[in-house]
């Protein structure tokens, strides 16, 4: 099978894997187009037998070598730290994790958990958890024994947990976001403060780049009073568009000089229980 072949068949799996390492959308391409390269290199390519895995084995030890480098960037990071926003139309249909993807594994809840694992923890829980790799297979890639790897699995297993209350259906999901919108727009301070949980937190990704609070917003009447001011001091200068952000309802906002917020949600029961607002130019520059 040529490169081409193969880039076409394995680039969204690789894709979704290197994402869901790193939180990021342009060090995975990145890291995916390298892989591909390197594998075109390889002398015995041609004879490998389970080419898959060895691109799997490529992408994971790229992911595992920036996270160790990066660890000093990410202690000095301005702020609270957010995933890259992945929006709907960035996100392969063919991609044999999807099923799974869909419901849970890439929200911005999802992903905030795995940055709670340590490299090696989160590389072996996503080989073995979303693309069900054997430990042996785990074990070749990372370069530790099966046992070691089983070990690994089953105790970041043990950090990554979310409540089936906190997974929304999409359509109801998606009514409530619109609602939101709706009253924050319309000044509603009552319904806000129905739609959202009294221990509603609201994270402000800037990154040291814009204007945005550093700290988390938390309770409902701070939150909601943060939105109302934003939707009055900004009235008829920004465009509100509703997408789909890391496989949940969200919406991105437009200025003048273009798009400035993407906001994704997650959910407790039915109220909002987290908003997160990805500000940083740096992390929108793909969409």
């Amino acid at each position: 099978m040529d490169i081409e072949l193969l880039y076409k068949e394995y680039k969204s799996l690789l894709f979704s894997l290197a994402y869901r390492m790193l939180g990021s959308v342009m060090d995975a391409e990145d890291i995916v187009q390298d892989a591909f390269m390197t594998f075109d290199q390889l002398p015995e390519s041609a004879q490998l037998e389970n080419k898959k895995a060895y691109l799997c084995k490529i992408v994971t030890n790229r992911c595992l070598d920036l996270l160790k480098s990066s660890v000093k960037k990410r202690e000095v990071y301005v702020g609270p730290w957010l995933p890259e926003p992945l929006l709907d139309d960035q996100v392969n249909d063919n991609d044999p994790s999807n099923t799974y993807m869909k419901k849970e594994s890439l929200t911005t809840a999802y992903l905030l958990l795995l940055q709670q694992l340590n490299a090696m923890e989160r590389a072996v829980f996503l080989l073995r958890e979303i693309f069900q790799y054997s430990y042996d297979e785990i074990a070749e890639m990372v370069g530790k024994s099966s046992a070691n790897c089983r070990q690994i699995y089953r105790r970041a297993k043990q950090s990554i947990h979310l409540s089936p209350e906190t997974i929304l259906p999409m359509q109801e999901a998606e009514e409530k976001v619109k609602d939101f919108v709706q009253s924050i727009l319309q000044g509603n301070t009552g319904h806000i403060i129905d739609l959202i949980r009294e221990d509603v937190v609201l994270y402000n990704d800037g990154g040291g780049k814009v204007r945005a609070a550093q700290i988390p917003i938390i309770g409902t009447s701070k939150v909601a009073q943060l939105l109302l001011n934003f939707a009055r001091m900004y009235a008829g200068e920004y465009t509100l568009q509703f997408v789909t952000v890391n496989s949940l309802p969200g919406f991105v906002i437009y200025m003048n000089d273009g798009l400035k917020y993407v906001y994704s949600f997650s959910f407790k029961g039915n109220q909002i229980q987290t908003i997160y607002t990805v500000a940083n130019p740096d992390k929108l520059a793909h969409i």
